[in-house]
């Protein structure tokens, strides 16, 4: 059987699995996915690739829906250590070119919004790649060293969830700045971001704050309502003040979960001059599961494609461990999980755009020709890559599909 075949069949079998799963068809279902798995292959062609981890994500499905005590044995689906986390990460970013496009345009829009400011506090929401602020520590030198300025003092307050990750982003960070002559500080504030208590943050009023999040905010749409940290306005409380009458039948409420409701206005009241963020350009957050797997087969598909037509073979098999620890565990959370346990909700930049204005935040525009020009050595990458800019968003794809998208954002 030809690839272009072994691809319709999987198309065709994948959905099928999902209404025979959810219709408690266990023997149809088993059958299904032992005939996808003949058809799947984690070093075949993209869309192979992408069903050897969809499939494991329906059979842990039915594993959870079923057998639920053979999945908790099992501990289904996986989760990466502080060390997987830190290697797959930095593989992903070494092999394709979005995140790197993420941290430089964002570091060029603190850059210039902060520019001449004597003290800089950035507060990153998904402090696991230390890379992103060394580019800014450079980036900030060559600015101020050409305005004939001293170097700001930089403040980085890192969230993450793991211990070693921030310590080891810290120490990275400091040694970097010391060679740079940088006065500079890192704060790191372990635990998930959905616990995050915005008033312990270490804040000065005086000091310009800019907010930095990487492919972490979706994580708060499966987070749990918690009580709203004192002085911080309720949501109710921040639509009545902005005079926010959101629309009851709109599938782009204001609400999407009550964690994220905190956050939208305890970030309003934080005053940020900037806050940019990153987030798969995808519909991963659909409650239908097919809708859902539809969607990811699409986005993981064409991130799979970009990958096969440009990583090395010298790196295939560091290709081959980043998908099988990151993005193949993404793929099984989406469809393998529910309620708090799925995290990876992505949505689109268009959602994400309504919810953020809805909360009385203005975009700040990001020039895409001059964004262009600041990350033109990332063309090394390889070809296909793109930048492109619609209703004043930018959006990194893969030759003409967009696959994560940049929005800046001021108060």
């Amino acid at each position: 059987m030809g690839w272009e075949a072994k691809g319709i069949l999987i198309a065709r079998l994948l959905p099928y699995c999902v209404k025979l799963t959810e219709t408690g068809d266990i023997i149809n279902a088993v059958n299904t996915l032992q005939k996808i798995a003949t058809l799947a292959a984690p070093d075949g062609d993209a869309l192979q690739r992408v069903a050897t981890y969809a499939n494991e994500g329906l059979a842990h499905r039915l594993l959870n829906k079923y057998m639920p005590g053979i999945s908790e044995s099992l501990r289904l689906p996986n989760r990466l250590s502080a060390s997987e986390l830190v290697l797959v990460r930095r593989l992903f970013r070494e092999l394709c070119p979005f995140l790197m496009f993420s941290y430089w345009i964002s570091n060029h829009a603190i850059a210039e919004a902060m520019r001449g400011e004597s003290v800089i506090h950035v507060i990153d929401f998904n402090a696991s790649d230390p890379e992103q602020w060394i580019h800014l520590l450079h980036t900030l030198k060559d600015l101020y060293e050409a305005d004939n300025r001293p170097l700001p003092f930089l403040k980085i307050t890192g969230i993450h969830e793991k211990k070693e990750v921030l310590e080891k982003t810290g120490f990275v960070l400091m040694g970097e700045a010391k060679k740079l002559n940088f006065r500079f500080s890192f704060y790191p504030f372990e635990g998930k971001l959905e616990n995050l208590k915005f008033d312990k943050l270490p804040l000065n009023p005086d000091e310009p704050i800019a907010i930095v999040s990487v492919l972490g905010l979706h994580s708060l749409l499966s987070a749990k309502d918690q009580t709203v940290t004192s002085g911080v306005n309720s949501p109710a409380e921040l639509f009545e003040k902005l005079k926010i009458r959101p629309s009851p039948d709109s599938s782009l409420s204001p609400c999407p979960s009550p964690k994220m409701e905190y956050f939208l206005s305890a970030i309003w009241n934080l005053k940020p001059r900037l806050m940019v963020i990153t987030e798969q350009e995808s519909n991963t957050n659909e409650l239908a599961l097919k809708t859902r797997l539809e969607n990811a087969l699409v986005f993981y598909g064409a991130l799979f494609d970009s990958l096969e037509a440009n990583v090395p073979k010298a790196r295939e098999a560091d290709r081959t461990v980043m998908e099988k620890m990151l993005l193949g565990e993404e793929i099984k959370n989406i469809i393998a999980c529910e309620g708090v346990q799925r995290k990876e909700r992505h949505e689109k930049a268009e959602t994400w755009v309504r919810w953020f204005e809805l909360a009385g935040f203005q975009r700040k525009p990001l020039c895409c020709a001059r964004m262009l020009r600041a990350t033109r050595p990332l063309q090394n990458y390889g070809r296909g890559y793109k930048l492109m800019e619609h209703d004043q968003c930018l959006f990194v794809c893969w030759n003409d599909r967009p696959l994560y998208s940049i929005v800046a954002w001021k108060f």
